[in-house]
């Protein structure tokens, strides 16, 4: 046993074989190995550390140090964080798309006067600033400040819905839920698309589905909460109550999600290079027009209903729940799909059908017709408000600027939605005949557009051939 050990020495430290020498490197080398297999009691004398790094060096736990480590894909904590993101696009995105109903309560005049126009700027605002926080929430989130996110954008959710009860003139209510509700889901919007692609790879479209599905569900109950609680205790209580179901889902994100990657130094607050990236500009473009056709149904479809008589005052708050039930099957199972079939292949369609239901709407004349409608558009236009941070994703290499790349896209996105609103109530008009043909003509021209600037980047990345995943 000594007598191997001391050969192995021997060879160890034995000089490289001259140029010249019988031995060649690789011959040596060939003997080396032989002898360290042959001599266990050899292995003993090797120094630790030309021992494996794996061996030597345990990962951290930091969210840095994991961040060459791939996704995990499923389990538990993973499907924990769709739970999170769900409830934080319930109380963002869930909000904004409930407010067709207060649309149609300020269009009553019971709280103040405005025109259509003027009312829009409120749900717009409240957009533009959802949107925008995110250039700044982006870097934040970067940095590792995940928590800090959610704790300001839970407050100014539930702050802000507690002074809109205490509202009674046009400009108070433009402070509470256009500024403050508005800047508090923008900061928890980021995370809610930037955590679960560090959790998620080839299933990124089925969690992210999920995720963005309580947007529709928060535009379903929402709407229904606050017309069944007006009229018996009130607009200031039936906000309130708003305030409350908001601070109780948005303890569940802050109790249990956790950042997984994080940037490996500071970024800037904006990523010059993306408007060098001819796919991802162009793809902001599309969702910039595209986002200010669908404003126009979410802010005018319940208001037409009642406006044109086509329903009751009581189904016309009821459209606004059954347009986000339509748009909770739009977000989930056409997003678990893109995983095979790829985002672009199915938001370029979606988009254009989107725009072709907006068009429909000017034949609508009775109610069944008007809730198939709405049924429709709210599936297809669910997919293709679901489907633009899975694109992001996709177009973005580097997973470490996700924040600060998602957050700039949607921040420039968000001029779409700061005028798709107002510029509909001015084409509507303020003296009957509201020009209702115009209106929704505006918001088909939009949405088709946009269908047609996503197809061309599906073009550019797969070519002509359909069975391509792009």
């Amino acid at each position: 046993m000594g007598e191997e050990a001391f050969e192995h020495e021997n060879v160890l430290m034995a000089p490289p074989a001259e140029s010249g020498s019988s031995t060649t490197s690789s011959e040596q080398n060939i003997n080396n190995e032989k002898i360290l297999s042959a001599s266990p009691a050899a292995e003993k004398h090797l120094d630790p550390q030309i021992q494996p790094e794996s061996e030597t060096q345990p990962p951290t736990g930091n969210p840095s140090s994991n961040a060459a480590s791939p996704p995990p894909n499923g389990g538990l904590l993973a499907w924990l964080h769709v739970l999170g993101a769900f409830m934080l696009w319930f109380n963002s995105w869930g909000i904004l798309n409930a407010f067709g109903v207060f649309q149609t309560y300020y269009e009553s005049g019971q709280l103040f006067t405005k025109s259509s126009s003027d009312i829009s700027w409120i749900g717009s605002i409240q957009s533009f600033m959802l949107l925008t926080v995110g250039i700044f929430a982006g870097p934040i989130y970067d940095r590792g400040h995940l928590r800090l996110l959610l704790l300001v954008g839970s407050f100014g959710v539930v702050f802000g819905h507690m002074m809109l009860s205490l509202c009674t003139e046009y400009w108070q209510v433009l402070l509470a839920q256009g500024f403050c509700v508005g800047i508090g889901a923008g900061c928890l919007f980021v995370p809610s698309v930037s955590v679960l692609p560090s959790y998620f790879s080839t299933r990124i479209g089925l969690a992210v589905g999920l995720g963005s599905s309580g947007s529709s569900i928060g535009g379903v109950i929402y709407p229904i909460v606050l017309y069944r609680l007006i009229d018996r205790i009130g607009f200031a209580w039936s906000v309130r109550v708003m305030a409350f179901i908001a601070l109780g889902t948005l303890l569940i994100p802050i109790s249990i999600m956790r950042m997984r990657v994080k940037s490996p130094k500071p970024r800037a607050l904006i990523d010059w290079s993306a408007f060098t990236d001819v796919p991802y500009m162009v793809h902001v473009l599309a969702t910039l027009i595209g986002f200010m056709g669908l404003n126009i149904v979410l802010f005018y479809l319940s208001y037409d209903a009642a406006a044109r008589q086509i329903t009751n005052t009581k189904m016309a708050f009821y459209i606004v729940a059954v347009f986000n039930a339509g748009s909770t099957f739009g977000r989930t199972a056409p997003n678990a799909l893109s995983d095979r079939v790829g985002p672009f292949n199915l938001i370029a369609p979606c988009a254009v059908i989107s725009g072709i239901l907006m068009f429909c709407m000017i034949a609508v004349e009775n109610e069944a017709a008007i809730i198939v409608v709405a049924l429709l558009v709210g599936f297809f236009s669910g997919v293709f408000i679901a489907m633009p941070p899975v694109c992001f994703v996709a177009l973005i290499k580097d997973k470490t600027r996700i924040g600060t790349r998602v957050g700039m896209g949607f921040g420039m996105i968000a001029f779409g939605v700061l005028v798709g609103g107002p510029g509909g109530g001015a084409i509507l008009g303020t003296h009957d005949p509201l020009d209702w043909k115009g209106l929704w003509s505006f918001g088909g021209v939009a949405a088709c557009l946009a269908g047609v600037l996503y197809a061309g980047i599906r073009v550019a990345k797969g070519g002509l051939k359909l069975n391509v995943k792009v």
